[in-house]
């Protein structure tokens, strides 16, 4: 006679075979996740279809719609874990840092390096204008928050000046994202060292020399 195992009073077997499943449903997530990335990067939104994504993917067709309804959902849930996987990113980079200062530079060149290695963040963002404006907009309030808040605490400390902390952060992250698409999206590289530091320089000295700074006779570049 066949002997067969009892789960365990306590569920541990239960609970290992949901959490195999849960581990192997995340994986497929992040398989479609990532193909879809790909393909709407690629094709565009209106271009891109299910049957594409499944395929690089490597996945049925149906298999899609376990975890998403509708191409719409997937592009959506791809511009949210686009959004948490930058502000996390950048959350971590700058987390022990208490000179504002330094956490500008640092939250810079990790921004820098996210987009070179995924410079698609720019195609799929611009594309989410269009698609879901409200969620383009969203995309951006996120990002700010984070950043508004450790300006305040920046000035709260006195590192920085009293400002609007909500226009300082819009006309900072305006910059860095300029920077981003010049040398990341354009060229695939992060910028040479002496454009970060210009960065960082107009960042915390604006654009007026300092005393005994420039010949007034040389404009720069």
């Amino acid at each position: 006679m066949r002997r067969t195992t009892s789960p365990q009073p306590d569920g541990t077997e239960f609970s290992g075979k949901v959490e195999k499943m849960s581990e192997r449903a995340e994986a497929t997530r992040r398989k479609l996740l990532e193909a879809a990335e790909e393909v709407f990067a690629e094709l565009g939104f209106f271009r891109a279809s299910v049957a594409e994504i499944t395929r690089r993917a490597n996945v049925a067709q149906g298999t899609f719609y376990i975890y998403f309804k509708a191409k719409e959902d997937i592009f959506r849930a791809l511009v949210r874990t686009m959004s948490h996987d930058l502000r996390q990113e950048l959350a971590m980079a700058v987390a022990s840092i208490t000179d504002r200062a330094e956490a500008e530079r640092v939250g810079l060149e990790t921004f820098l390096h996210f987009v070179t290695r995924r410079r698609n963040l720019y195609i799929i963002v611009r594309e989410c204008e269009f698609v879901d404006p409200e969620l383009h907009r969203w995309y951006y309030s996120r990002l700010a928050e984070g950043y508004m808040r450790g300006l305040r605490q920046a000035m709260a400390r006195g590192q920085f000046r009293q400002l609007d902390a909500e226009a300082a952060a819009y006309a900072l992250m305006g910059a860095f994202h300029m920077v981003g698409m010049r040398w990341a999206l354009w060229e695939g590289r992060v910028p040479p060292r002496e454009v970060v530091e210009s960065v960082v320089s107009i960042v915390l000295h604006g654009l007026v020399p300092r005393p005994g700074e420039g010949d007034p006779g040389q404009p720069a570049g």
